[in-house]
């Protein structure tokens, strides 16, 4: 069993949590609470857009340099989701006038607004993975 631990941090984070939900529920016109967190997870949370985020955090990127910096993406995925981030407002796609047209990636002031609450979700993940990793192996050995 997983112990919980409290401390005020803690009560101070899961008392804002459970507030911004209500007042999402209680403004909601329909029996879905308007809840903007889903949206931006959908983006966020999704398998390659963290990992274009961070390479691009660096400075712009032409499309095949992403695409060395992330080798396990297909080029199809990296189209969509620079696609998908460019519509949110996150990326600016810049076309240069040559020849052939040459294409730059860059992350927009939202976008690189994103990179401080993601630098907590990686100092998160980072320090717990091994506990995560632990409990998944708990959890598959059943009980016992």
């Amino acid at each position: 069993m997983t112990k919980l631990r409290t401390d005020n941090a803690i009560d101070v984070c899961r008392d804002e949590v459970v507030e911004t939900y209500r007042r999402w529920k209680e403004d909601s016109t329909t029996s879905v609470p308007h809840c903007p967190v889903r949206s931006v997870l959908d983006r966020i949370g999704d398998k390659w857009t963290t990992l274009v985020v961070i390479t691009l955090a660096e400075r712009a990127h032409r499309f095949s340099e992403i695409h060395r910096a992330i080798p396990d993406i297909s080029r199809r995925m990296l189209t969509q989701t620079l696609r998908d981030l460019e519509r949110d407002g996150m990326v600016l796609r810049q076309v240069f006038p040559t020849k052939p047209p040459s294409v730059e990636y860059r992350l927009t002031s939202l976008g690189e607004s994103l990179l401080k609450p993601l630098a907590g979700l990686i100092a998160w993940a980072d320090e717990n993975q091994p506990r995560i990793v632990g409990a998944r192996v708990a959890y598959d050995a059943g009980p016992g």
